[in-house]
């Protein structure tokens, strides 16, 4: 009887709320590729395949309609182009990547799905078996950076080149330089097609590795002496390329060294609160290609060092950071602010179904979900989300950043200076340049002041001579005056 009358309190209990996901942010790395030594760098069949592999495990897991965890009202099939938004720099590694990674998120859906008929009865079928054709947007940062060696290359941010160059003076580095000179010259049998005994040293650690990393799987004709690559010297290559890498990518008393991870940050941030105040016009997949630097100094600037060694140096290829938008109450209507987390997932290397991003602690937390408002806060405080905020933190005061730096050259008093770290507000208000103000202004205040004049003197003319105002509607509606009255 008690077992039966536990049952019946049980049945009335509300069910927990399964967890939903509302929304989703993934920053990939291109595939496998040529060697940066031996530019254009591009796309090999194997990093297409790569990238092909992730895009189809992340349908699998967050597109279809059987996925395991699927986003809340995506379309599975045929894609809709407002649902998602995918992005990459002008950069034909990063750019075909996300091309092969979109075609295996939304595959071709055969002529069953993809036929149009027209007015005239032709029935017309899509190209490729229907191919779904996704645009890329190009962002501006990172154009170019699978051909430059150098990690700052592409960020166009002078505090973050002069930061990093702060590097190549320390006592690390020059220990590290003098340590593995005999080392590095030892490698010059299988890398003397590109560099000589000047260049073979630890300063360029990472050019190196990546020659010989790219060589140890494809055997390229350049690739001398193989049999001098044994395991343990392209481990020993990689892991002196890591250490160089983290150290021009992030330094904790150095913050503009990883202007990369902070302006992702930003635009991780910007993505899933856009998912969140505006559901029904906002992505709810957002995808961004780019290179290992920006990993890096994401890991660096979210305290993620200490959580994992793979978080430490270089990413492999097609590695993806995730940002999972979450919730417990129910999706319909979207849940408020307060019912919604974030959970942070990362792989290094691709992801598939035998390997699959794992769920890491951020900002040195414990806790593997954060409350919504919790992330924004974290990540606001290493954000650099404006133009204005950029241009300030990096010290820049030509091209784009011509006019902040000509605004902000001023008082203190402008409103549009956007100084902050992410979430600054430009308000578009013109500088005042020296507590004065603008010719433009100054010009429309002299207009209004002489416009003034002129109408109080039309006033003293019309009051002194006895004249009045009529409309003209008024005296046509006036009967016409007699002229009998009327004295000469």
């Amino acid at each position: 009887m008690l077992s039966q009358a536990l049952l019946l309190a049980c049945a009335a209990l509300p069910l927990a709320q399964a967890e939903t996901v509302l929304g989703l942010y993934i920053f990939h790395r291109h595939g496998d590729r040529t060697a940066k030594a031996t530019p254009p760098a591009n796309l090999t069949d194997f990093g297409y395949q790569e990238v092909f592999t992730s895009g189809t495990w992340f349908r699998d897991q967050y597109i279809s309609s059987n996925a395991v965890s699927r986003i809340s009202g995506i379309e599975p099939d045929l894609v809709k182009l407002g649902q998602l938004s995918a992005s990459a720099p002008l950069d034909n590694v990063l750019q075909s990547s996300a091309i092969g990674f979109l075609s295996g998120l939304y595959p071709p859906v055969g002529s069953a799905m993809d036929t149009e008929t027209l007015r005239n009865g032709t029935v017309v079928q899509a190209p490729l078996n229907g191919l779904q054709l996704i645009p890329v947007e190009i962002v501006t940062a990172g154009g170019n950076s699978e051909n430059s060696a150098w990690l700052q290359g592409s960020s166009g941010c002078a505090g973050a080149t002069t930061s990093s160059n702060e590097y190549f003076y320390t006592p690390d580095y020059m220990e590290l330089l003098n340590s593995t000179m005999d080392f590095y010259q030892g490698l010059l049998p299988m890398i003397n097609g590109t560099f000589n005994a000047t260049t073979a040293t630890y300063k360029n650690a990472y050019t190196i590795f990546d020659l010989l990393n790219v060589a140890s799987i494809h055997n390229t004709t350049n690739f001398n002496a193989s049999d001098l690559l044994t395991p343990s010297t392209l481990s020993q290559v990689r892991t002196l390329a890591d250490h160089h890498e983290w150290n021009l990518a992030y330094n904790a008393s150095s913050p503009i060294r990883a202007i990369q991870g902070a302006t992702l940050a930003a635009q991780i941030l910007q993505a899933l609160n856009a998912t969140i105040t505006a559901p029904k016009s906002s992505p709810k997949l957002n995808i961004q290609f780019g290179a290992y630097g920006s990993f890096t100094s994401f890991f660096g600037l979210a305290g993620l060092l200490p959580v994992s060694t793979d978080f430490y140096g270089v990413a492999d290829y097609a590695s993806a950071m995730v940002f999972e938008l979450v919730t417990n109450s129910s999706a319909t209507p979207f849940p408020a602010p307060e019912d919604i987390s974030v959970r942070f997932r990362f792989h290094n290397g691709t992801t598939s179904n035998i390997s699959t991003p794992a769920a890491y602690p951020l900002f040195g937390t414990q806790a593997t979900v954060l409350p919504w408002t919790d992330f924004a806060a974290n990540m606001s405080a290493i954000a650099v989300g404006t133009q204005a905020d950029w241009c300030t933190a990096c010290g820049n005061t030509t091209g784009v950043c011509a006019a902040s730096s000509a605004g902000s050259s001023g008082s203190d008093n402008s409103t549009g200076s956007g100084s902050g770290s992410g979430s600054g507000q430009d308000t578009g208000a013109p500088s005042s340049g020296g507590g004065g103000m603008s010719n433009a202004v100054a010009g429309v205040v002299g207009a209004m002041v002489t416009l003034a004049v002129i109408l109080l003197l039309e006033g003293l003319v019309l009051v002194l001579g006895g004249l009045r105002l009529v409309s003209k509607k008024r005296l046509a509606a006036s009967p016409a005056p007699s002229t009998a009255g009327v004295k000469a």
